[in-house]
């Protein structure tokens, strides 16, 4: 049986060390993640149940899968993963300082919901998920709500909420973002060379840009966002709780 009273497993399938951990369960009964409920209490403690979240986005196991590891029945952990998952999510963000350097990109998650996603350059049936963070620290900052993935980052910027959300922030951003007035590479303009300062520019922004995919490539080790089956806001929830996880792990 998988609990967290054993060290050992909170490691694998969280990210996070037992004292990140332990701070973590901390603040969520501070905001009131456990209370005392009607009725049947949760088969549970609030760490156990946290557990069985992280495992579920971790290994994307289905629940017929994971809920027999955890002691309990299927049913038990969908209404688990549908109560801490929108409570694990990151948080808003206070306004950034005024010397902040953000970074802005795209990511796309395979989605089985055909009601949110759409077909996408993967050929499969995806999210896109504009995701900032900061250039500095490299914590995840804001986590967009998810769009269909056909729309181009351009028009995910605006639509998922992250241009709102950032405000007049300095952001960089790649080449799919025209239009926007975010820091994009220079491009060449009636095929004449660029000179060698906007070269030099170049390499700069490419180099500090990396970091956001660093970030997605750590995010992408929890399976779920390589095929989620979660259903209307359940891939949101998955995406910005990994975030704060990331962002726990990363920050201590």
């Amino acid at each position: 049986m998988i609990a967290a009273s054993e060290p050992s497993w909170i490691v694998p399938f969280t990210g996070l060390s037992p004292r990140q951990f332990r701070k973590l369960i901390t603040a969520l009964r501070r905001e009131g993640a456990d209370p005392v409920r009607k009725g049947r209490p949760w088969g549970l403690q609030l760490e156990d149940r946290v557990l069985l979240v992280a495992a579920y986005w971790r290994t994307n196991l289905t629940l017929r899968q994971l809920a027999p590891l955890f002691g309990i029945s299927k049913s038990a952990a969908d209404r688990i993963i549908g109560h801490l998952g929108p409570l694990l999510a990151l948080r808003p963000r206070k306004p950034f300082r005024k010397d902040a350097v953000l970074i802005v990109d795209g990511t796309l998650v395979p989605t089985r919901d055909h009601t949110v996603a759409e077909q996408s350059k993967n050929y499969r049936y995806s999210t896109n998920h504009q995701v900032v963070i900061d250039a500095d620290s490299r914590l995840v900052v804001v986590v967009g709500r998810p769009v269909p993935g056909n729309r181009a980052d351009c028009k995910a910027w605006e639509e998922s909420g992250v241009k709102a959300a950032v405000g007049r922030t300095m952001t960089i951003a790649d080449g799919g973002y025209p239009g926007t007035g975010l820091v994009m590479p220079h491009r060449r303009q009636n095929g004449e060379e660029l000179p060698d300062w906007k070269h030099a520019h170049n390499k700069s922004h490419k180099q500090v840009r990396a970091r956001i995919e660093h970030t997605f490539a750590r995010m992408k080790t929890w399976k779920i966002l390589r095929d989620c089956r979660l259903k209307g806001e359940g891939v949101h929830h998955a995406m910005s709780g990994i975030a704060h996880l990331h962002n726990l792990a990363i920050a201590g």
